[in-house]
């Protein structure tokens, strides 16, 4: 059996806000497996377990940019978050979206060699990120920038430095803002039901089936609770069935409220920074014991 580290009790607890001795209780269940550790949390104690799981450890800054009608939304990640505060680090950032949405770039090396000055270093961007960081002592790296699609309207919304969206639409500008808004709140995975990942459905789909196995219910109805759970998940992740979050009477849909305003959504993207980046986590008590062991021993 694998050994379970405190650190990975901790890992299981920052993803999903459960209770350390039930992170610890299904890291063993899952020999210590992560992904699988969670998927058993959400098993027994519903979506309290994935409230989390949007959670990041990497550092860095999203910023979005509006040049004439093209938009764009980038990432660039840095060490710590000491740095995310920097002028320096942060004129990058936003020098660089200008730049993609001027030059129409969706690729970070075709990004890195646009020309800029700052700081005293350049003629590139890539020239400036090595210069800052020699300067500032520490690493960072160009992760993703996305361009809307040529000939539609984009509209774009940043929550602070950590989560940035852009929508492309069609129709009413407030509208559209106001949708990104609602994507960065809310966090949906697809722009419709149709639109969730397969992947994302067959997992979601394996939890129902393991939480209504549970139940000791007939088969048909057992078939029954996963469809509804399945269908259930997919209006609470796409966006156009998600309830808006600036709805008066709390109930109007995304949907209703885009009809009212004859606007379409084409498409949205989401940015959370450090999203997907798995970031090292030091276990500094076994740190500590491995400096005195080592020191015992010279």
């Amino acid at each position: 059996m694998a050994a379970i580290t405190a650190s990975m009790v901790a890992e299981l607890r920052a993803r999903t806000d459960a209770p350390m001795m039930e992170c610890k209780k299904a890291l063993v269940e899952a020999e210590g497996d992560l992904v699988r550790g969670e998927e058993i949390l959400r098993v027994k104690l519903g979506n309290k377990a994935g409230k989390a799981s949007s959670r990041v450890t990497a550092e860095g800054v999203v910023s979005a940019a509006v040049v004439g009608s093209t938009g764009a939304l980038l990432e660039v990640n840095c060490e710590t978050d000491f740095v995310t505060k920097n002028d320096a680090f942060l004129a990058l950032v936003n020098a660089c979206a200008v730049l993609a949405a001027e030059h129409g770039v969706s690729d970070v090396a075709a990004l890195a060699a646009l020309p800029l000055s700052q700081e005293g270093f350049g003629p590139t961007v890539e020239d400036v990120r090595r210069g800052l960081i020699g300067k500032i002592g520490e690493n960072m790296t160009l992760r993703r920038v996305k361009l809307s699609t040529a000939g539609n309207k984009v509209a774009s919304y940043l929550h602070g430095t950590r989560i940035g969206v852009l929508v492309e639409y069609d129709g009413d500008e407030v509208a559209a803002k106001d949708v990104a808004m609602h994507v960065a709140a809310m966090k949906p995975a697809a722009l419709s039901s149709a639109d969730v990942s397969a992947e994302l459905v067959e997992k979601e789909r394996k939890i129902a089936a393991e939480k209504a196995a549970e139940s000791g219910k007939p088969a048909d109805i057992v078939a029954k609770m996963v469809e509804g759970s399945v269908q259930k998940f997919l209006k609470e992740v796409s966006l156009l069935d998600q309830v808006f979050v600036k709805a008066a009477d709390g109930k109007q849909t995304v949907a209703a409220m885009l009809k009212e305003k004859a606007t379409t959504i084409k498409s949205f993207t989401l940015y959370v920074v450090g999203e997907g980046i798995e970031k090292k986590v030091d276990d500094f008590a076994a740190e500590v014991a491995a400096q005195v062991a080592a020191a015992k021993g010279q």
